[in-house]
């Protein structure tokens, strides 16, 4: 009997357990169980998952506190996953759980969920693919649960979460709207109601409504109940009114959060001092107690972790109040820290290298600019400023070191024997005690390297004792060594005379002479008793080396043999320095805006007596430099220039400053002047070229016009003139690609052009030449249809007419193509005496390499005079040289020119040279090879071209 009960009793049980189990039976027992089963066990454990992979999340993020911090401490990265992959298991398994939990579990009986539990299970759902960054299926899930459970008692907090989701997917219009319903549905002001305005203030803010936005944030820190939120939200508010320029409100803003002291994270208060510490007043603020409070922080255990950010508000602070060395101190501690803050390691190295250009140390500024470039984000726009400044820190690391060098042999090469003797006697002495220094040095450093194990670099403490920029430029600075040379000294051990020749001597005691090679320490047994033989006469051998070597360091004739003394010398090195003086004034002018530092060079150039060429464009640099710092110092700069030179292209600028002719953008004038230009007409686009010159006065693009004004002018007016046109580029535009062109063209061209001469031996062809008196086609006509005639009528080869321009008032007309003197006199004559042309004009005959000489020079009437009228050379005209331009004709083209005899040349190479650099002046042969940017085939002196408009101009 209690048998068969026990049977019933089991039965009535799996019945009730089955029925419990059902997701279709809407019973009560069905209900709880699901319930039950739902929150205990799966939604249990899938919670603890995402609540573990938030905290993973928000331990990873890293606020970037130099920008405006986003409301939620969440960072969307740009990464693709590969399909079955995750950012965070966590959230895997949180939607595993919740998927498992929505799929056994729900109780979707007659259209309606029974289970209770199913909305929390879509939230999880929802809230681990939006921490996954998959926001559209978290929109969804969320979007489903408002659809699905509107009576939810989560139904406030899910549509927090889908505007949240919205404005991940950038739809921040929809997710005011929706938030500001939901505000006015919300009945207490809870920690619901703060996630509600801290969300809509985060929207506003991605539309940068900032007043908006900062009503909201005021409500939400209000009423939230969790202290890492206000903490936050406070100093968001701080940043924003900060931005809006009310210093006072957002200094009260990050004091609120220094308050909360430890109900605070320690970042936030940290950032808040270091935000307070940019808002102090270095002029009339306390500056002791500014020192005293961060002393007192830097002290504070609790601190050490954000060492690095004290210690870069401190370099602010000393570097602000112009104590430089101080400053650096403590942008190195912040240095040292190692912070992962890469931002703030780019500001200390940039706030070091201007400390050092400051200084004129400009070799270690841009050490220093590298090193911000290496952690800075490429893509930003500081970036790409202190790369362009790094790039022109070049030209100046250049020419102050010019400077500076020619300025120290000029004042030694001014001091007499004794004083040369007792400055070279210092210097002795100075050098013999920072080289014993360095050998201490270096002896304690290699007992370090051998007892340490070390790979051979020599360090103490962390830093290289042999390698340190900081006292190398202390050293630098207290002891300046002379430098005749444009070698640059360095403090590596392999660049130190000094610790180069002990090392060497240390090696031979050690280990004697041996060859390079593998196993080099190994001696076999046969060369054992060899090696112990030599070691000692090699020992001595380079002992004796080195001390002579050191011994001759140490007397002053050393130095004072290398002295040049000769005046030509002395001229040269006065000139380059002058020169490089120029260079940097403009450089501090144009590409650092220094103006103050742009006035002292070339102040200082104009005292150092010049040559003429640089006393103009200095005044013209000085006086726009004076309009910006000083006015009234510019008026009068723009007065001695007036009256001095009123003739000058300067005096013109500034007369014209004023007038504004309305051609139209620089860009499609230039195009359009460039294109006629291509087509030949050079003398209307000289014309209209002035004009565009003193409509764009200030522009860009000015250098472009300059140059090509100054290729007109070589092609009118021949190659006096042009060189001055060109030099006039190359000193007013010096840091443009078109004013380093004109200044290569001066150097490597202009004096091979400069040494051309006519000549005599058999040319390749020969030309006939006639001067119409007028440029007008029409009144030419009786001349060129003889031309013609003759031409169609007579087969003596292949003979072409041509209208060359000679100057800006004369054209040539030319018959090319006559293979010997002897046809081209013989056609002359014909032309002159035969009754079908009977032409009177006087012609010239002349080979095509004298006439391209001629059109160089523009010298037509100084060949005839050479020649004669009976086409018989008479007396060779020669273009005399100035004798420097000859020493330097003779180096860049190889062209032998005797002092004595002027017209003994390698006509050779002169001729294939100038057949390259020298065409004829021809309308017919005006035309590009090939590339639009290559030099048109041209009477250009030589190739030098305007800019293409194709290359705007270099920003």
């Amino acid at each position: 009997m209690k048998t068969n009960s026990f049977k019933y009793i089991f039965s009535v049980i799996l019945v009730v357990l089955l029925v419990a189990c059902s997701t279709k039976r809407n019973t009560f027992l069905a209900r709880k169980s699901h319930s039950l089963s739902t929150k205990y066990n799966i939604l249990y454990n899938g919670g603890i998952a995402l609540d573990q992979g938030v905290t993973d999340l928000k331990s990873g993020f890293k606020d970037n506190f130099w920008e405006t911090l986003p409301i939620e401490r969440m960072q969307v990265s740009e990464q693709t996953l590969l399909p079955g992959q995750t950012r965070n298991s966590n959230f895997e398994r949180a939607e595993t759980k919740a998927a498992k939990a929505i799929q056994k579990h729900s109780m979707n009986i007659d259209g309606s969920e029974k289970n209770p539990q199913m909305d929390e299970a879509h939230l999880m759902l929802g809230k681990a693919r939006y921490y996954d960054q998959r926001f559209i299926p978290a929109l969804e899930a969320f979007n489903y649960i408002l659809y699905k459970y509107p009576t939810s008692d989560k139904i406030n907090e899910i549509k927090i979460w889908r505007e949240k989701t919205n404005m991940r997917l950038e739809n921040d219009a929809i997710a005011v709207t929706n938030l500001r319903k939901l505000l006015k549905e919300i009945k207490f002001k809870d920690q619901i109601f703060a996630d509600a305005n801290a969300t809509l203030a985060q929207a506003f803010l991605n539309l940068e409504e900032k007043d908006s936005a900062i009503a909201k944030l005021k409500l939400a820190t209000k009423f939230t109940d969790k202290n890492e939120e206000k903490a936050r939200y406070r100093f968001i508010l701080g940043q924003l009114y900060e931005q809006k320029g009310m210093k006072d409100t957002a200094f009260a803003s990050f004091q609120e959060v220094i308050d909360m002291n430890r109900k605070s994270s320690r970042m936030y208060v940290i950032q808040a001092h270091a935000k307070q510490a940019q808002q102090f007043d270095y002029k009339n603020g306390d500056t002791l107690a500014f020192v005293k409070k961060f002393n007192d922080l830097l002290k504070d255990r609790e601190n050490r972790p954000f060492l690095d950010i004290l210690n870069h508000q401190m370099g602010l602070f000393y570097d602000k109040s112009k104590k430089d060395e101080i400053a650096k101190t403590y942008y190195n501690k912040s240095l040292k820290l190692k912070s992962n803050d890469t931002y703030l390691v780019a500001s200390n190295y940039r706030n070091l290298a201007e400390i050092h250009f400051n200084e004129a140390k400009y070799v270690t500024a841009g050490k220093y600019y590298d090193s911000t470039l290496t952690v800075l984000e490429p893509r930003s726009r500081e970036f790409k400023l202190i790369t362009k400044k790094r790039e022109n820190l070049e030209d100046v690391i250049k020419f102050e070191g010019i400077a500076q060098r020619n300025d120290s042999i000029l004042k030694l090469s001014k001091m007499s024997d004794a004083e040369r003797e007792i400055y070279f006697s210092e210097y002795i002495s100075k050098l013999k005690k920072e080289e014993e220094l360095q050998k201490i040095a270096l002896e304690k450093a290699s007992k370090d390297v051998a007892s340490n194990g070390n790979d051979g670099t020599i360090f103490d403490n962390g830093k290289n004792l042999l390698n340190n920029d900081a006292q190398a430029e202390k050293a630098k600075a207290s002891n300046p060594r002379p430098n005749f040379g444009a070698t640059v000294t360095s403090s590596f051990y392999f660049y130190n005379p000094s610790t180069l020749a002990y090392g060497k001597t240390e090696f031979v005691k050690k280990w004697g002479k041996r060859e390079y090679g593998p196993n080099w320490r190994l001696a076999s047994e046969k060369g054992k008793n060899t090696l112990k033989e030599d070691e000692n006469e090699n020992q001595k051998s380079d002992e004796k080396d080195v001390a002579q070597a050191e011994d001759e360091r140490y007397t002053t004739n050393f130095y004072t043999k290398n002295i040049p003394t000769a005046q030509k010398d002395l001229d040269s090195i006065a000139k380059e320095r002058n020169f490089a003086y120029y260079q940097l004034g403009v450089i501090y002018k144009e590409k650092f805006k220094e103006y103050q530092k742009a006035a002292d060079k070339l102040e200082l150039l104009l005292q150092k007596n010049p040559e003429e060429r640089l006393i103009l464009p200095s005044l013209y640099n000085l006086y726009k430099i004076y309009q910006i710092i000083d006015p009234s110092q510019a008026l009068v700069i723009k007065n001695r220039i007036i009256t001095d030179y009123p003739n000058s292209r300067y005096a013109q600028l500034l007369n014209n400053d004023s007038i504004n002719l309305e051609l139209g953008s620089p860009e499609v004038v230039y195009k359009d002047l460039y294109k006629e230009y291509e087509d030949g007409l050079y003398r209307e686009v000289i014309v209209k070229t002035d004009m565009a010159i003193v409509q764009f006065v200030g522009e860009e693009m000015l250098s472009k016009f300059e140059l090509l004004k100054a290729n007109l002018i070589g092609k009118l007016y021949g190659l006096v003139e042009y060189k001055k046109a060109l030099n006039f580029v190359a000193l007013t535009y010096p840091n443009s690609e078109e004013g380093k062109s004109a200044e290569d063209f001066i150097t490597k061209k202009i004096p091979y052009l400069e040494a051309l001469y006519f000549e005599d031996e058999t040319p390749s062809s020969w030309n006939i030449i006639y001067q119409p008196k007028s440029l007008v086609e029409k009144d030419n006509k009786v001349l060129l249809d003889k031309l013609n005639k003759f031409i169609k009528e007579r087969s003596i080869g292949k003979l072409t007419l041509s209208t060359d321009i000679y100057t800006m008032d004369r054209n040539l007309i030319l018959i090319h193509g006559i293979k010997s003197e002897t046809d081209a006199k013989g056609i002359a004559q014909v032309l002159k005496e035969f009754k079908d042309y009977k032409i009177q004009d006087v012609a010239t005959v002349i080979s095509s390499e004298n006439y391209r000489i001629v059109q160089v020079y523009k010298n037509l009437e100084e060949f005839i005079i050479g020649t004669g009228p009976t086409f018989e050379p008479k007396q060779k005209p020669v273009l005399e040289l100035p004798k420097e331009n000859k020493v330097v004709a003779k180096q860049q083209q190889k062209i032998t020119i005797p002092e004595d005899s002027p017209n003994q040349v390698n006509k050779a190479e002169q001729k294939q040279n100038r057949q390259q650099d020298v065409t004829p002046n021809s309308q017919n042969q005006n035309q590009f090879n090939g590339n639009p940017n290559s030099p048109p085939k041209n009477d250009s002196p030589g190739n030098m071209m305007p800019p293409s408009p194709n290359s705007p101009p270099k920003r």
